[in-house]
């Protein structure tokens, strides 16, 4: 009798069981470190604490994103992770989009309605996103899929 686990029978390119675990860890302690220290600084970009409900068990999740000031007053995010499909909170945000939250460092968390950025909207924020991170534009150049560029505003 074969025993198939969640490994084997996930997509290509997407995150296995032992990286989803790692990440989640990782997650948690950079969110304990942020609230702790009061600051949101991650490899010189900023960052905030995104505040989701997983798509199929409602459960929130609670993952520090790098961010990028909007013209709007709002705040970017990119959807980069995730290998070859979009990433959990991604996916978690756009399921459940009124139940959003982002927390800056010091601060309680504030309602956000997400709006994912197409087109030309979408091109002018990516380009002021890999002025201020080149990493980006690289990240993106070994993959297929588009980015998502999401400008999240406070309610």
């Amino acid at each position: 009798m074969e025993n198939e686990t969640t490994d084997q029978t996930r997509k290509k390119g997407t995150p296995g069981r032992l990286s989803l675990w790692f990440q989640r860890r990782t997650n948690t302690k950079t969110v304990a470190k942020m609230r702790r220290k009061g600051k949101g600084r991650m490899m010189g970009m900023d960052v905030l604490i995104l505040h989701t409900a997983g798509r199929r068990s409602g459960q929130p999740f609670l993952t520090p994103i790098a961010w990028y000031a909007d013209d709007d007053g709002g705040r970017l995010v990119v959807a980069s992770g995730g290998g070859s499909a979009d990433p959990n909170w991604y996916l978690n945000l756009t399921a459940h989009p009124d139940r959003a939250s982002a927390e800056l460092p010091g601060e309680k968390p504030r309602p956000v309605t997400p709006h994912t950025l197409d087109g030309a909207d979408r091109d002018e924020a990516w380009q002021r996103i890999v002025a201020a991170n080149p990493r980006f534009a690289k990240y993106q150049t070994k993959n297929d899929r588009l980015y998502p560029v999401v400008r999240l505003t406070e309610r």
